[in-house]
């Protein structure tokens, strides 16, 4: 009788075995499925923004540039032009030589420079930090140095620092300035 006993245990247990597989595949299909992906239509705050910056001066000229910025970036936006007249012979004697803008030829330029550093918000809206610098030749001066008698250009210069918050889906925002320069950005996701 034990044989007996032991042969219907053995049927029992083969007939078990393609249900315990099965259940075991049924657990086991659901855990090694991927997550879901999610698909959204916002592109991450901290993703490159374009930022075009527009400068309209009587002084330092009128120039524009679009570069691509991430948020928390910084930026140095710099133009030189020759002003109206023609740029002007500086000899190296002159005041501050150094840190003028020269052409090749050793003549002052115009120059102008705006740094842009966003901060982006979790929003969408930036706050920016502009920060101006512009020289130019405004005729000559004649100076005294070393006892050599030297025509130097007048140099005009401006500086200011100011901030700003403004969306970053492609509306304009104007800044005046003390000097009446006019800075305009766009921020375009």
């Amino acid at each position: 009788m034990p044989c007996r006993s032991s042969r219907h245990t053995r049927r029992r247990h083969a007939a078990l075995v393609p249900f315990v597989l099965a259940a075991s595949c049924a657990v086991a299909l659901p855990a090694l499925a991927a997550t879901p992906i999610t698909v959204t239509s916002k592109a991450a705050t901290d993703g490159p923004i374009r930022y075009t910056v527009r400068v309209a001066s009587k002084a330092f000229g009128d120039a524009q540039e679009t570069r691509t910025l991430r948020s928390g970036d910084t930026d140095d936006f710099t133009w030189r032009t020759t002003p109206p007249g023609g740029a002007v012979a500086t000899p190296q004697g002159c005041p501050d030589y150094a840190s003028l803008p020269l052409d090749a030829n050793g003549a002052m330029v115009r120059q102008t420079q705006v740094r842009l550093a966003p901060i982006v918000a979790s929003n969408g809206t930036a706050t920016v930090q502009v920060s101006f610098r512009a020289q130019a030749p405004h005729g000559t001066q004649t100076l005294s140095s070393n006892g050599a008698t030297l025509t130097c250009p007048a140099v005009v210069a401006h500086s200011e620092v100011a901030h700003l918050t403004m969306p970053t889906n492609g509306t304009a925002k104007t800044l005046k300035l003390s000097d009446g320069t006019q800075i305009t950005i766009s921020a375009q996701r």
